[in-house]
């Protein structure tokens, strides 16, 4: 079972324009509006592949049932705790050019009997066969130390974890060793101090080094660059698809998404790199943060080009 954690969704708002003109008029070409957060988009990912995921964390007025409406019409399950407020609003200004420019709401805050109640069901779906994917930022009240204590909490159940976080959150969740974790290029230069235009050698060497302190699977996207996975005694980069991107929003969520999948069908690492790369690839070309279908993702799979290290 996969259950997704999104403390802090979004309804995620895609503009598309020619050119943004800072201080002057914008004329808006397309609107999309979608249920959104990192964990949200991983449950739609999972659902288009075919896979099942219940979608849990907290959701607040008119927007959080939409959210929820929205996601139960789809055919994927959610266990929200309301809180007071509103579920923000996240705007993804597009390009022609393919530049996107983000500007997302802080959200509701949450208190202390809220988020007790998360915590609560949370353990009651924890056991040996399930994976949770915890991604995205977290709400106003809570302390950055949440997601560490989440997968502790877990792990005394048995249960596994999937991290996608940056920041503070990351760096404290890695004390507590999710077992896979899926930093970007950037967000594993900001954890290591190091320059976030480190080399390709530098971040595999990074990679490595977290997958020897314990994380079982370390994944690391690198955009237009590809990607890397470390597990074991294997090290797999995955070189980028060639597609007609639209837009280069929810491809990270997508990424997420595969690797969950993998996880519950136990495929093997070339297997799983190959479905990742695909299922980012085909991310890009969708509108807003719409999830790619599972036939083109089968198409991708095939042009997927796999490098041992």
């Amino acid at each position: 079972m996969i259950i997704t954690v999104t403390m802090n969704p979004a309804i995620d708002k895609t503009v598309e324009i020619e050119k943004l003109e800072r201080g002057g008029l914008n004329r808006i070409s397309k609107v999309e509006c979608d249920a959104g957060g990192k964990g949200i988009n991983v449950s739609k990912t999972l659902h288009a592949l075919g896979g099942r995921s219940i979608a849990v964390g907290f959701a607040a007025g008119s927007t959080g049932k939409m959210i929820e409406r929205t996601l139960e019409e789809t055919g994927i399950h959610t266990d929200f705790i309301y809180t007071d407020g509103e579920t923000r609003t996240n705007t993804k200004v597009v390009e022609n050019d393919g530049t996107v420019t983000e500007l997302n709401e802080t959200g509701a805050a949450i208190k202390e009997k809220q988020l007790k109640e998360l915590l609560e069901k949370i353990e009651g779906y924890a056991d040996k066969n399930t994976l949770f994917v915890i991604a995205g930022s977290i709400p106003k009240g809570l302390d950055k130390s949440i997601y560490a204590d989440i997968i502790r909490l877990v792990h005394g159940k048995g249960a596994k974890v999937l991290l996608d976080a940056d920041g503070e959150a990351f760096a404290k969740a890695i004390e507590e060793k999710p077992d896979i974790i899926k930093p970007n290029r950037e967000e594993l230069a900001q954890y290591a101090g190091a320059d976030k235009n480190m080399s390709f050698d530098e971040l595999v060497l990074l990679a490595r080094k977290l997958n020897q302190k314990g994380i079982g699977t370390v994944a690391v996207t690198m955009g237009k660059d590809g990607a890397v996975l470390v597990r074991g005694g294997c090290c797999i980069m995955g070189k980028p698809i060639m597609v007609d991107a639209h837009s280069t929003v929810g491809a990270g969520d997508a990424f997420v998404a595969a690797l969950a999948y993998s996880w519950e069908r136990g495929l093997g690492d070339d297997d799983t790199m190959n479905l990742c790369m695909a299922a980012s690839a085909g991310a890009v070309t969708t509108t807003g943060t719409k999830p790619p279908e599972k036939e083109l993702v089968d198409k991708l799979k095939n042009m997927s080009e796999l490098i041992k290290l």
